[in-house]
């Protein structure tokens, strides 16, 4: 989303762009702070706010006050984006704001040219800093790194990729049915071993997608979108973010 004003905030125009932060907010329901600053800091403070559901917010265009002294060339003020997510440093992070976090470094390093290796936690960059809390920022970059590699679709039923999505699936009546069903359930059983393939999206598929999302953390409505479906193929069982 756009917060208004967005294209002329900053301190004068961005100089450049070779690094990402990120940051946890150490508050709740804390945007007017990442834009408008607190006493003794005038904002804005970050380019993007990350509320706790996931949404994105972007703050500002230019120049932000969000690490400074840096212990990085590459992510001073002057050289990097900073991502503020809504966290008060001790609360564990939701699922759906993680994905997203992932995923909004991942395009920041896709537009700016830049790896995932880019990407650094401010408790990196800065001494004593802590945020963002418990997050592993190795898995992280892990992670990013995934989303901003290209899938390359292959024919179904191959399961050495990502097989080509063909339409959603969820719970109807009568039931979805074929060997598209068939073959997302094959590869929902990494998840869920006891799944029966079957080729019908009943109770048990529903069931074991809201599994699967729980597990690679989107939203978990029971259908298989067309990213349900991409990550049932290339996230790990069991890859979970350390939180404190």
């Amino acid at each position: 989303m756009e917060v208004p004003g967005w294209k002329t905030r900053g301190h004068g125009p961005q100089p450049s762009v070779r690094g990402v932060v990120c940051h946890h907010t150490a508050g709740r329901d804390d945007m007017h702070v990442v834009r408008d600053g607190r006493p003794g800091l005038d904002g804005p403070l970050s380019q993007f706010w990350l509320r706790h559901d996931g949404t994105i917010f972007v703050v500002a265009a230019g120049l932000c006050w969000h690490n400074a002294p840096s212990t990085s060339a590459n992510h001073t003020n002057s050289n990097s984006i900073g991502i503020e997510a809504e966290n008060d440093g001790r609360q564990p992070w939701p699922g759906v704001q993680l994905h997203s976090f992932r995923k909004l470094c991942a395009e920041l390093c896709k537009e700016f040219d830049l790896p995932a290796s880019a990407v650094k936690g401010h408790k990196e960059v800065q001494h004593g800093k802590p945020d963002p809390h418990g997050v592993d920022m190795g898995s992280f970059r892990s992670d990013v790194a995934r989303f901003m590699a290209p899938v390359k679709a292959l024919p179904m039923p191959t399961l050495g990729g990502v097989p080509e999505f063909r339409r959603t699936l969820r719970l109807v009546s009568p039931l979805v049915q074929g060997d598209d069903v068939r073959t997302w359930q094959t590869a929902a059983k990494r998840f869920v071993p006891g799944l029966v393939a079957d080729g019908l999206y009943g109770p048990a598929s529903k069931k074991a997608c809201e599994q699967v999302q729980r597990a690679v953390g989107v939203p978990v409505n029971g259908t298989v979108s067309a990213e349900t479906w991409l990550l049932t193929w290339i996230w790990e069982p069991g890859t979970k973010e350390k939180t404190a």
